[in-house]
């Protein structure tokens, strides 16, 4: 398979995030006086931006909008100062980005995480990687499975649909592949499972990062 891009869905595709999500959220509903979930919990709870984690993880009959904007308030500047607590990239990930970027290929991220936190955590723990785009939810733009993110990421790069591969582990990442027209690979490393993927017929699917490397060749 011959392309040109791969862009990277973040948090289960790049980055295993969850247990930094969980903590931050948790602080926020603890002194909001809400009950407090698992790490595990938090798996079904991610996927479409902050906000939504936010309305997922309060009780429903507190599932307004007042409420998401309360928890956001206390989530972002803890977040901000403690997002790469307990992260830590999967394991193979840095070696098949720099595998990839050492093969001229273009590479970037699309996250439905908030700008801010998606530029910092990159940095920080992609720092060898000269990434084409990184693009976090913005707002007053939609998030993922709205193709804006790759349309936009094709626009920057000069890359056509044809020539990319977009690469994530959730429900949400195939279908936004599926809105912009490019191939889909889902890895299973991340936070859904292999059989939930597979319902979205991705193109690809990854059991190890190396897998990409191969599918690449």
């Amino acid at each position: 398979m011959m392309k040109k891009l791969v862009i990277f869905d973040l948090d289960g595709t790049l980055l295993n995030t969850i247990a930094d999500l969980a903590a931050a959220t948790n602080q926020a509903l603890e002194k909001l006086h809400f009950p407090l979930h698992s790490t595990q919990a938090y798996l079904r709870f991610v996927g479409n931006g902050i906000n939504k984690l936010f309305e997922r993880a309060l009780p429903p009959a507190a599932r307004t909008q007042e409420n998401v904007l309360r928890v956001r308030a206390l989530f972002v500047p803890y977040y901000n100062a403690h997002g790469a607590d307990l992260t830590k990239p999967y394991e193979g990930i840095v070696s098949l980005l720099e595998a990839l970027q050492n093969r001229g290929l273009k590479l970037a991220v699309a996250s439905n995480k908030y700008q801010e936190a998606t530029a910092q955590l990159v940095k920080h723990y992609f720092s060898t990687i000269a990434f084409s785009a990184v693009l976090g939810q913005r707002e007053g733009l939609p998030t993922k499975p709205d193709p804006l993110f790759v349309q936009e990421i094709l626009k920057q790069t000069g890359v056509k649909a044809a020539d990319t591969l977009y690469v994530g582990d959730s429900d949400v990442d195939m279908q936004t592949a599926r809105n912009a027209s490019v191939d889909a690979c889902a890895v299973t490393w991340g936070f859904r499972t292999p059989a939930e993927l597979a319902a979205y017929q991705p193109k690809y699917m990854a059991q190890v990062p190396a897998d990409i490397l191969k599918m690449l060749e």
